[in-house]
């Protein structure tokens, strides 16, 4: 039975009455008691000690903590790129985001971000002591941060103003003292909505409705279960758990969160079940989709950051970026330039950098900064069309030669020039093209003809300054222009010409290129206008006639390959040459060309193209591929006025079209109506219409009225005029022979190049199991698409061996030339190879080497 209870002074007096050894025992306990006091109000003090001085310290660190900001919490915005039908084609920041607001968040998801990140969200105050606990166990165990312990409050704080990497007390205490300020600041809602929109998710991507555009091509609300429960799962390691990148990982992480889905009641077992029996893969966007659609148009991405510069940050401040940018005409653009279905290109390396843009406005609607950059990410790198300086060849003879001439000079399209032996001042040699002369011709034959000795003549009689200032009234930027410049050597980019050469065609007005037309401010309403103002950089009069001129280049001229029958079209074509001692030094052929160009222009599109390689001094052109600038001006301006209306360029009313007798000089008006090849109508501004009439123009003859002295001077002088217009007429014929001699010559090449190769033999080689086919050449500047049953790939050799075919099957190579980007007629064999090597029976005309002797071509 348990003992009566006692009171304290019962207990007392018992203790006194106790035998005197048992009193001793009493003292030693009593001393044992006075030492646990002391252990234990020394604990107690320290105890209190050490909360007041951790709180000193949690002070200290928490005072130190950022002040809480809405623009931290509200993340910048990523701008977004709009082509000129007003529709978006791409959108760049340092954060993809597209953000929803909490109304807008499906339950589904926030059930399964709170069950994952933050189940007890609506019981706590922005710490979770429950939570904090927990991870304070898993801490003593593992070490100081082992686990976390942060709420998502607390998340929201480290991804908004802390270094969440650093893990120290000081950190941790002002990111406590934070998170419990922002729940007073924000309502759980709130929160929940800035979480949602901040994290980030891999890919560039911030924001879950972002994520569900990237990953699967929907709206956050049409997502399914497993989907949705993959996207809040992401942001516990976005990068391992990317869908793309490591789609184990992901179908792991995506379960997890469906079973704390289950857990927290959010989902039944069923439901949960259900979901991960999902593919990981279901839904997903293809590569292909994802690219294509967040890179599209790169090349124009890039010009369109370098325009804006540093007057806003695209990557921030939110814009809606107005650009010319025409869909058609880039796609049309990035197709000639990444395939082989508009231009064959002699190689992959082979370059190009291409400008479309609209002659009136100066608005950049294509940009093709080089070849093989279509499945390439916004790189920031070199851009073709803009970015490189190249020299520009005979382009900048009607810049810097005779529309100068025209302008201040008054020089009319039929003035006289003489193409003859010139030097440069240095004392060197200054050749045309093809090392000849033509004598006295026109302005006009001078420029279409591309002669280099009239345009130098032109220049320097109108002053090297004064072409230099008319050239940088174009948008060139030349400090200083020679003989060599009017011909070519200086530098410019495809762009810089197109902006040239548009003024051609506007009237004498430039407007520099650009792709920006406005730009509205993130609050939507604030517009800025980014057209550039335009500069009358000569005269309408001056313009016209280069431009009339230049029209003959495309019919009559060095263009013509470019040339679109029927059409308005005006045009330049270019070629560079190699300094002699860098041509013998590094091997090139006499006939190689380290750049082509072609710039032309319509009143509605300006085109600029330039072609060659980044390695010049490595890779050059050959003449049949300086031609492959031309074809793709041709290309794209067929693409571009397909379907539009025929404009012409506007005649200015003082300027007048006058028809006079080729090869006079003093230049002789020919009959009004009057045609035929010694007749040409050129253009001449008002006052200087030549006064010089032929016989037939004369109303009467006045010839009764002079004396006899007179009569014999005007004899004598109308004998030399006769002489010397045969004599210049012997002269033009000549050339005109030698020129349709030159063009039946290339016509002739050229038809035999695209002749079905001769002489197509194929064998099969059993002991290496290989097939291989040769035939003869076709002659310089011809490669073969060489089809394999079926599979066809382009050769610039007249030989191949391939694996392939099966004991018993039939292979079929066809062999197709291909020149200057037309294929021509295809010879075809037939390789039968052997059912069983050990006894090759000849049949049907085989050989025992499985040869087919029948290699007829086919038409």
């Amino acid at each position: 039975m348990a003992d009566k209870p006692q009171t304290r002074s019962q207990y007392r007096n018992s203790q006194a009455k106790q035998p005197e050894t048992q009193k001793s025992t009493g003292k030693g306990r009593r001393i044992t008691g006075n030492v646990v006091k002391v252990v234990f109000f020394t604990a107690l003090f320290l105890a209190f000690a050490g909360i007041a001085s951790g709180a000193t310290a949690f002070y200290s660190y928490a005072k130190e903590a950022p002040k809480l900001t809405d623009s931290k919490l509200r993340d910048p915005l990523s701008s977004k790129i709009l082509d000129k039908n007003g529709d978006v084609y791409a959108e760049i920041g340092t954060e993809r985001r597209e953000y929803i607001e909490y109304k807008d968040i499906p339950k589904q998801l926030e059930n399964a971000v709170l069950s994952t990140e933050d189940s007890r969200f609506y019981e706590h105050n922005g710490m979770d002591p429950i939570r904090l606990a927990s991870a304070a166990v898993g801490n003593i165990t593992g070490g100081f941060g082992s686990q976390g312990a942060s709420t998502l409050t607390q998340q929201i704080i480290k991804m908004s103003y802390l270094d969440y990497t650093n893990k120290t007390l000081d950190r941790k205490a002002q990111e406590a003292w934070m998170a419990v300020q922002l729940e007073q600041k924000y309502s759980k809602h709130e929160l929940l909505e800035i979480y949602i929109n901040k994290v980030y998710l891999s890919d560039g991507i911030h924001g879950m409705e972002t994520a569900a555009e990237h990953y699967y091509g929907k709206k956050l609300k049409d997502l399914n279960l497993a989907q949705t429960a993959l996207i809040a799962g992401m942001p516990q390691s976005p990068n391992r758990f990317n869908p793309f990148e490591n789609p184990d990982l992901a179908k792991k992480r995506r379960d997890i969160v469906l079973t704390l889905m289950y857990n927290n009641d959010k989902i039944s077992k069923s439901e949960m079940e259900a979901a991960q029996s999902v593919a990981i893969a279901d839904g997903l966007v293809d590569e292909a989709t994802r690219k294509q659609k967040t890179y599209a148009y790169d090349t124009y991405v890039d010009q369109v950051i370098n325009e804006i510069g540093d007057k806003y940050n695209p990557f921030s401040d939110g814009l809606t970026i107005y650009t010319a940018l025409d869909p058609s005409a880039q796609k049309y653009t990035e197709k000639m330039l990444n395939t082989d279905d508009v231009i064959n290109y002699p190689d992959k390396k082979f370059q190009a950098g291409v400008v479309v843009m609209d002659t009136e406005t100066g608005r950049i609607q294509a940009l093709g900064g080089g070849r093989e950059t279509g499945d390439k990410k916004i790189s920031r790198g070199l851009n073709r069309a803009t970015d490189i300086k190249r020299q520009p060849g005979s382009t900048m003879k009607p810049i810097l030669g005779y529309a100068p001439a025209i302008e201040y000079l008054d020089w009319s399209t039929a003035h006289i020039l003489d193409d003859a032996p010139y030097q440069y001042s240095s004392g060197q040699e200054l050749r045309n093209y093809d090392s000849s002369y033509l004598g006295e011709i026109s302005m006009r034959q001078a420029l279409y003809k591309s002669r280099n000795v009239p345009a130098v003549k032109a220049s320097k009689e109108v002053g090297y300054d004064r072409a230099r200032d008319f050239a940088n009234n174009l948008g060139l930027n030349y400090k200083e222009v020679y003989e060599s410049t009017v011909i070519g050597s200086g530098e410019a980019s495809p762009v810089q010409m197109a902006g040239a050469f548009a003024a051609f065609g506007n009237g004498g007005v430039y407007n520099k290129p650009h792709t920006i037309t406005k730009i509205v401010l993130s609050d939507g309403e604030t517009e800025i206008n980014m057209e550039p103002e335009s500069v009358v950089a000569m005269k309408a009069s001056t313009a016209y006639m280069i431009s009339d001129m230049l029209k003959d280049v495309l019919t009559q001229g060095t263009g013509t390959r470019a040339n679109v029958p029927g059409w308005n079209i005006a045009g330049k074509t270019g070629t560079t040459n190699y300094d002699e001692n860098v041509r013998i030094k590094n091997g090139i052929p006499s006939d190689g060309t380290p750049d082509s160009w072609f710039v032309g222009y319509s009143p509605r599109y300006t085109v600029s193209i330039w072609t060659g390689y980044d390695e010049p001094n490595k890779y050059y052109l050959s003449p049949s591929e300086t031609r492959i600038a031309a074809y793709m001006f041709k290309a794209t301006m067929e693409h571009l006025v397909s379907g539009e209306k025929n404009p012409d360029f506007k005649k200015p009313s003082n300027v007048n079209e006058i028809p006079i007798l080729i090869g006079s000089n003093p230049i002789t008006r020919a009959p009004s109506g009057s045609s035929g090849s010694n007749v040409s109508y050129e253009l001449f501004l008002d006052g200087t219409i030549p006064t010089k009439s032929s016989a037939a123009e004369k109303k009467k003859d006045t010839t009764e009225d002079k004396t006899d002295a007179e009569k014999a001077a005007e004899e004598a002088a109308k004998k030399a005029a006769e002489e010397k217009a045969k004599k210049d007429k012997e002269q033009t014929d000549k050339a005109k022979q030698e020129e349709a001699t030159r063009k039946a010559a290339e016509q002739q090449a050229e038809q035999a190049a695209l002749q079905a190769p001769v002489g197509l033999t194929g064998s099969y080689n059993g002991t290496n199991q290989t097939i291989s086919a040769s035939w003869a050449s076709n002659g310089p500047g011809v490669t073969y698409d060489v089809s394999v049953n079926g599979q066809t790939q382009n050769y610039g050799v007249t030989s191949i061996t391939v694996r392939g075919g099966s004991p018993g099957s039939s292979v079929v190579i066809m062999v197709v030339p291909v020149k200057d980007g037309k294929r021509g007629s295809p010879a075809t064999t037939t390789i039968i190879i052997p059912p069983d090597q050990d006894q090759q029976t000849p049949s049907n005309g085989e050989t025992n080497d499985g040869t087919q002797n029948d290699t007829t071509p086919t038409q």
